[in-house]
């Protein structure tokens, strides 16, 4: 009844074969990556600097440039102002072609008192459309939630 150990006698007489390990020593890899960790943290801010220049100092102008969006708002008197200027009657389609014609993918916000009735709204729209705005939406206030249509 002896035990067996490497390089001595089994009970069926021969060698005893030593078995290997199953188990993966994972203590050299944490400490490769945590060695990896503190040069990552130390370098990264060093990454974010700049070369500083001192930049020359011009003075372009006003640009002519159009908004990406336009509020095309339209009081009780239906009157309409883009952006706050107000258009002369007969004016609206020209104005929305020389926008759009500047930059295709404009957007236009419809903002009308609720006293402008529907089918001048839609005129609006259809002006728009005409001047090949395909992104029209009417800007609204949040009502109240517990009211139904």
């Amino acid at each position: 009844m002896g035990m067996s150990t490497p390089g001595t006698a089994s009970r069926s007489g021969g060698l005893a074969v030593p078995s290997t390990l199953a188990e993966i020593n994972v203590t050299p890899l944490v400490d490769v990556m945590l060695v990896l960790l503190i040069i990552f943290m130390i370098s990264a801010p060093m990454m974010q600097q700049g070369v500083q220049v001192d930049l020359p100092k011009a003075n372009p102008g006003a640009l002519n440039e159009v908004p990406e969006q336009i509020i095309l708002t339209v009081n009780r008197s239906k009157e309409i102002s883009i952006n706050g200027n107000v258009l002369e009657q007969g004016t609206l389609r020209e104005r929305l072609a020389a926008m759009s014609a500047v930059k295709p993918d404009i957007q236009i916000f419809i903002q009308s008192d609720q006293a402008v009735p529907y089918g001048f709204i839609a005129q609006v729209m259809a002006e728009a459309k005409k001047a090949k705005i395909n992104r029209v939406g009417l800007v609204t206030q949040p009502g109240d939630p517990s009211q139904r249509l």
